[in-house]
């Protein structure tokens, strides 16, 4: 059979293996470095309509196989190997050294993996040690990976005999007649697969730390032990990673929010909702006046829906039979009620308040929505997960003829925005889900609209199959930080099936209705999280436009306090956010206490500065700029904050 590797083809008799024709193919380090193979049988591997499939380098390759695509170590899906063979062997270690031990479930999950055990006591760090070293044998040892097949019920009766209850609850409850197992030396897991071809692959891991976890993720049944651990091909990449993590604990939101004095959480009486503290409330206020302003600009209506609704309006939107579980209800006067996790049902309604005509297309309805949602207590996180947030939050109703240009008008929008912040980002294309509302040939409408807006702007994007919303498809925006991690803040869903449902309509040129196509839209997405991450990206350190203080004047002694309050006063006048220090403290106190605030300027005033009617600036980073007059700083300072809207060729206008 003909097969083309990475772009020379190559032939191989039947029932060749993918190392076959990867030898033939490669050579050097970079066949050293192939850990598996993804077999094409359609068009390109990550396409919406891809048969691509991932195999062990031992597997065959199937008769239907057109491409073979290496699958190479230091690539995405190689790290993702890399830590699923990892988990592998931390099990088989934590067995060696704890036999009585059952192992349960191992994945790979974002930057590492987990496994969970069933044991006597729970596992804790103390143990880390012991099991590292375990593994270091076990990797040392370089032991290749060996898949097998075996019918289910023999499958059950080995792992009831190896004492695995785990396991085995897992295979009966798989509607399969065979299942695939995994051996590494003495040691036999459950798995699909695949993974690297031999134990010696792994080059660096670390355990990270440990928790409890219940079986399956119900409170009903046995909590079990979950250790945490990751995994990179070498060493020097697992040390990068583990210094970016002590980075990332220096910029927690959550510690500089305290520091700070942004906001707070009291779990007793408010669990997941934040309060707001005089600091985070006007950084807040700035970033939701900027996005009024920007969503004005271009072409948007500012709204506002109710809080409360009743459910028969979330029957007919789809939300109750598909969202209920994250949806908190009240009765009011014996008649059920949800308070609102979304805004779109509310725009709907605003549209069909009056007859709209195809001229009046495409409607853009902004509203900065509170909205909520039942998330487990597990599960919230600072800013970033939360149960009470508001989203920036747009609907577009337009024709169907608009609705390409509709998209790449929000692409355009969230490139500006996410470039003004410094934010890179890439873009994915998430496609229908299991559980969805809406015919077949409304989802691949709007898929297609997706995609062509896309790749009529020339923006690359990839396919995260079945992780749409259950009404429409979706572009995902995946932001990438200072720490190059990834958060996902900014959404454009196409909608045909809730207009439908809600019967809106427009008039036509020709004088009859016509349905509209819905744009659901986020450019921020939570305003919460979006803090959260900006908090996270600037240290805390926030760009000048956006700092809550701009700028702390700082007297000598008493004797400057007067003036101080005065230029204080004529600051603000001016536009300036500041704020006066006038404690009978040192200077070098009050310096040092105004750069862990992270205020941007220090404006120091002695006798000099009293008797010139000047201050003197020291900004957060750099040296002293001198003296010079209130009404100059004044202007310096809005300048500055014009700069990174320059460079992104924005226009704002600061009130």
């Amino acid at each position: 059979m003909d097969i083309s590797v990475e772009g020379k083809s190559i032939s191989l008799a039947q029932g060749a293996k993918f190392e076959d024709a990867l030898r033939a193919a490669l050579s050097g380090k970079r066949l050293k470095s192939v850990v598996a193979a993804s077999c094409q049988t359609g068009n390109v591997c990550g396409a919406a309509d891809s048969k691509c499939v991932r195999y062990d380098l031992s597997a065959v390759i199937p008769e239907n196989c057109v491409e073979i695509e290496p699958v190479y170590i230091d690539s995405p899906e190689g790290r993702e190997m890399i830590r699923h063979s990892a988990s592998h062997i931390m099990a088989d270690a934590v067995k060696r050294l704890f036999p009585s031990a059952q192992v349960t479930i191992g994945p790979a999950i974002e930057n590492g993996f987990y496994y969970d055990f069933d044991y006597e006591r729970p596992f804790s760090q103390e143990d880390f040690e012991a099991i590292e070293a375990e593994m270091k044998k076990i990797i040392s040892a370089d032991v290749p990976f060996v898949r097998s097949m075996l019918p289910k019920a023999e499958a059950v009766e080995l792992f009831r005999a190896m004492g695995e209850h785990y396991k085995v609850e897992i295979i009966e409850d798989l509607q399969v007649d065979e299942v695939s197992l995994y051996r590494h030396g003495e040691f036999v897991d459950l798995c699909r697969g695949p993974h690297i071809p031999s134990t010696g692959y792994v080059g660096a891991f670390k355990l990270m730390s440990v928790a409890g976890a219940y079986w399956r993720g119900s409170e009903k049944n046995r909590m079990l032990s979950r250790i945490y651990a990751t995994a990179f091909p070498t060493e020097k990449e697992l040390n990068a990673y583990l210094a970016q993590i002590e980075e990332a604990k220096k910029r927690d939101h959550r510690k500089l929010g305290k520091e700070l004095e942004l906001f707070t959480f009291h779990e007793d009486v408010a669990a997941g909702m934040v309060f707001w503290l005089p600091r985070g409330m006007l950084l807040r206020t700035i970033l939701e006046d900027f996005s009024r302003k920007e969503h004005l600009k271009r072409g948007y209506e500012i709204v506002q829906g109710p809080q409360v609704m009743k459910v028969d309006l979330w029957k007919i939107s789809g939300h109750y039979d598909n969202y209920r579980e994250n949806m908190y209800f009240t009765e009011i006067e014996n008649e059920e009620y949800a308070i609102k996790p979304m805004n779109c049902p509310a725009h709907m309604l605003m549209f069909n308040h009056h007859i709209r005509s195809y001229r009046d297309m495409p409607v853009r309805m902004f509203e900065l929505g509170v909205v909520h949602r039942h998330e487990m207590s597990g599960v919230l996180h600072g800013l970033l997960r939360v149960r009470q947030f508001t989203q920036d939050d747009a609907h577009i109703f337009c024709r169907p003829d608009q609705l390409e240009d509709e998209i790449i008008g929000v692409m355009d929008f969230i490139k500006d925005v996410l470039q003004l912040f410094g934010f890179e980002f890439k873009v994915q294309v998430s496609t229908r889900p299991e559980k969805s509302i809406g015919s077949d040939e409304a989802w691949e409408r709007a898929t297609s609209s997706l995609i062509g807006a896309l790749e009529r702007i020339g923006m690359p994007y990839t396919i995260n199959a079945g992780d749409g919303a259950f009404y429409g498809p979706k572009i995902d925006v995946k932001l990438m930080d200072a720490l190059n991690r990834e958060w996902q803040c900014s959404t454009i869903q196409v909608d045909f099936t809730l207009p439908e449902r809600f019967d809106c309509a427009y008039v036509g040129e020709d004088g009859e209705r016509h349905r509209p196509v819905m744009v659901h839209r986020a450019m921020l997405g939570s305003i919460e999280r979006f803090i959260g991450v900006l908090t996270e990206h600037y240290a805390g350190a926030f760009p000048l436009w956006l700092a809550p203080c701009q700028a702390r004047i700082l007297t000598v002694t008493d004797n400057q306090a007067a003036y101080a309050q005065e230029v204080c006063d004529r600051l603000k006048a001016l536009g300036v956010r500041a704020e006066v220090d006038l404690r009978n403290e040192k200077l070098g106190y009050k310096v040092r206490e105004a750069q862990v605030a992270k205020i941007p300027y220090m404006l120091v005033i002695g006798d000099k500065e009293l008797e010139e009617g000047k201050v003197n600036i020291r900004p957060r980073k750099g040296e002293s700029l001198g003296a010079m007059p209130v009404e100059e700083f004044a202007a310096m300072v809005k300048e500055e904050c014009m700069e990174p809207f320059k460079r992104g060729g924005m226009s704002y206008t600061f009130s």
